[in-house]
């Protein structure tokens, strides 16, 4: 996981062709301070191994004469000093970059220029697309196909299977790219120039400073946010000197997707959406004690098929490619690990694709010590897992935390879920944060390990820096009970339509807060239900094959993904109703507790999209 940022100053840019894009207008915020080493100190969490900036200045060059137009050169900073308050002929572009490598046998310091003066600033995995050697850093064979492309910026970026944010500047066009994956699995924020603060930011993460105080839970007021989580898409800036020459300005270009599959994938349009009566005689819809042979035959081929693409999905987010600092003692990939579901598919298939040497954490997260419902399905799960893959060392990791406690970590996760502001939001973050920070309890297994308390309990850190997370499975199985709702309101259409909206929204309600979370401990979050493959063989499977409703919550529900747990051996999970993150772990009934004094209350004032009051800072 990597953090990018870039600050310009100093140029007048037109955002009359985003109008479609761009949120409506509020109200004035005061000034917020937001200065280039905020964003340097809260991208260093994100990128631990280095930290690096480059600044370029963009300097109208006045004509000889009457009849010829201003142009624009660039000036390197350094080379020529100017302080920008002492002239309006002057604009700046600030990058910053850090690091969390994972590829590359060289250590790399972001953002990289090439020969021709090209700057990438890049957060993201090739996992497809670009051809890679295991010994090869993305960003830098990045950098040189978009190089190679000239003015094609779109077609590179359109061909990238994987999550990615990217900023870049090339050269020779005076064009700043940027923008994030169809599906925006990478964070990437974006302050539009206002009155009150006219220069153009894009940050993985807002500082502290920039969380405004002027949020009022108790009669609804929102501050004007600073930041908004740009839309998913590839956008241009192409910079000129203005027609009197008096200033330099930026025209804001979004541009189409070049590969026809991102298209496909965005509209999310399903060809089988409502069964005929003849479909539900070849399906297993009717319950799985009532198939017959023939929709035996029919379920189990479509779960094998999700199997095959999942399980290579998991093989490409945890091909462990050669690093320089790789050693081969360190646990190399961990589980976000409930013992639900998604988790324990996760966690199964990762030990089909990772070489037997290493162990892999189990990461669980509890407000409520032994007794809350994800540690307790956790420890079950890893017993069911040592019974399908008996030789891999499993670990869970016991993260227990007093909620009345955390009153650093609250205002830290605060600031990550900008431009969020929900206690949903605030609960989930944290529940993430601590999570990805791997700081718990192991027990040791003693000689005899047929009994539990016989097992020493010890201190431990997981320093797995990848991070395994279910996102997307329950958007796309229909695993919320909004989708129980919306089907029996109005059958397999509204269903299909609710489901829908979630995988179109998700980059704004899931994606940018969970990546800005998990990252903030130097680790990276890879969601294998978002794999481009993955989502398209679930999208050209029949709904009625994904999920079957009329039957009861850890039956129906998720219907297929059931299927593949079977599959896989895991017969007892395969039978367990859906959990979230923030009632498994039991943050949800302390944060009601301690916000509204109970359940009730916190029910009654409708809690999860109620939101908080930031702090100042």
């Amino acid at each position: 996981m990597c953090g990018i940022a870039i600050v310009v100053c100093g140029v007048r840019i037109e955002l009359s062709t985003l109008a479609s894009f761009l949120s409506a207008p509020e109200p004035p915020f005061e000034r917020l301070q937001v200065s280039v080493e905020d964003v340097k100190v809260v991208l260093s969490q994100r990128g631990p191994d280095s930290v690096g900036e480059k600044t370029i200045h963009l300097r109208p060059d006045v004509p000889n004469c009457a009849q010829e137009s201003a142009t624009l050169s660039v000036v390197e900073a350094g080379e020529e000093t100017y302080k920008l308050e002492e002239t309006t002929l002057l604009g700046e572009l600030h990058f910053i970059g850090s690091t969390l490598q994972l590829r590359g046998t060289s250590p790399i310091r972001q953002p990289l220029v090439d020969s021709s003066g090209n700057i990438l600033a890049y957060n993201g995995e090739v996992f497809g697309g670009i051809e890679l050697n295991s010994y090869d850093n993305d960003t830098e064979v990045l950098l040189k196909s978009l190089e190679k492309a000239k003015s094609l910026v779109p077609d590179v970026l359109s061909m990238i299977k994987g999550p990615w944010a990217i900023i870049y500047w090339q050269e020779s066009s005076r064009t700043l790219w940027f923008g994030k994956d169809a599906f925006g699995r990478r964070s990437l924020l974006v302050h539009w120039p206002t009155v009150e603060d006219p220069r153009f930011l894009l940050s993985s993460v807002s500082p502290a400073a920039s969380v405004a105080h002027g949020s009022d839970a108790e009669n609804g007021n929102r501050g004007h946010r600073f930041w908004e989580e740009l839309p998913c898409g590839v956008y241009s800036i192409s910079f000129g000197v203005s027609e009197s020459g008096l200033c330099i300005h930026g025209e804001v270009t979004k541009h189409e997707w070049r590969n026809p599959i991102w298209k496909e994938l965005i509209e999310w349009e399903r060809k089988s959406v409502a069964p005929r009566p003849e479909d539900l005689s070849t399906s297993s819809l009717s319950g799985f004690q009532e198939e017959g042979d023939n929709a035996v035959s029919t379920s189990s081929g479509l779960a094998q098929t999700v199997l095959v693409v999942l399980k290579e999905s998991v093989r490409r987010r945890t091909s462990l490619h050669n690093i320089f600092q790789g050693e081969k003692e360190v646990v190399p990939v961990a589980v976000l690990f409930s013992g639900g579901l998604d988790s324990m598919i996760l966690a199964a298939l990762l030990d089909q694709c990772l070489d037997p040497i290493y162990e892999v954490d189990l990461l669980n997260v509890s407000f409520d010590g032994p007794n809350a419902p994800d540690r307790i399905s956790a420890k079950a799960g890893i017993k069911e897992l040592k019974t399908i893959a008996p030789l891999r060392s499993w670990k869970l990791v016991e993260i227990n935390a007093d909620l009345s406690k955390l009153t650093f970590e609250t205002k830290r996760v605060m600031s990550l879920i900008n431009p969020a502001d929900t206690y949903m939001d605030l609960n989930i973050g944290t529940a993430l944060w601590l999570a990805a920070r791997g700081d718990g309890w192991i027990h040791e297994e003693s000689d005899n390990q047929a009994v539990e308390e016989d097992n020493r309990r010890v201190k431990y850190k997981s320093d797995a820096r990848i991070l395994l997370v279910g996102a997307g499975a329950d958007e796309q199985c229909a695993g919320y009970g909004r989708h129980r709702t919306k089907y029996r309101n109005g059958s397999w259409v509204a269903l299909d339509q609710e489901m829908k909206l979630d995988m179109q929204r998700i980059w704004k309600r899931n994606l940018g807060r969970d990546d800005r979370c998990i990252a903030d401990n130097g680790k990276e979050g890879r969601f294998p239900f978002l794999d481009e493959d993955v989502i398209k063989t679930l999208l050209d499977i029949p709904l009625w094959e994904i999920v079957d409703l009329e039957q009861p919550s850890g039956k129906g529900d998720k219907k297929i993904l059931r299927q593949v747990a079977k599959l896989l051996g895991l017969h007892e999970v395969a039978k367990m109703p859906k959990r979230a993150i923030q009632f498994g772990s039991r943050i949800a009934r302390e944060s009601n507790r301690k916000n509204f004094g109970s359940n009730r209350a916190a029910n009654q004032a409708s809690a999860g999209s109620v939101r908080f009051h930031a702090p100042s800072h």
